[in-house]
């Protein structure tokens, strides 16, 4: 089954979720772009002091992978500097796109 991932950022907002996607070839709010392999689902979206990133993977070695082949240095080029603030899977006992 699929697993689920949080990402929170703390002092992060929109531009700089804009500069990372930008980095990665990515467009979020089309879908177009050079998405990772592994990548079932992905949203992102301002919490009160920072950003919120969930996402559905097929699993957490994929996720793993584009963390360190693409996601770490565009997270920096971003501006986004340091681990996540929370970093929480879940393993999902249901994944559905209707």
């Amino acid at each position: 089954m699929a697993m689920g991932l949080i990402l929170e950022f703390d002092g992060v907002g929109v531009a700089q979720y804009d500069a990372v996607n930008r980095e990665l070839g990515l467009d979020a709010r089309t879908g177009a772009g050079d998405w990772p392999e592994g990548l079932l689902s992905h949203a992102g979206g301002a919490k009160p002091g920072g950003w919120v990133v969930l996402e559905v993977w097929d699993s957490q070695d994929a996720q793993a992978r584009f963390m360190d082949e693409r996601l770490a240095a565009a997270l920096a080029a971003g501006g986004i500097e340091g681990p996540p603030s929370r970093v929480e899977w879940l393993e999902l006992a249901g994944y559905t796109v209707p």
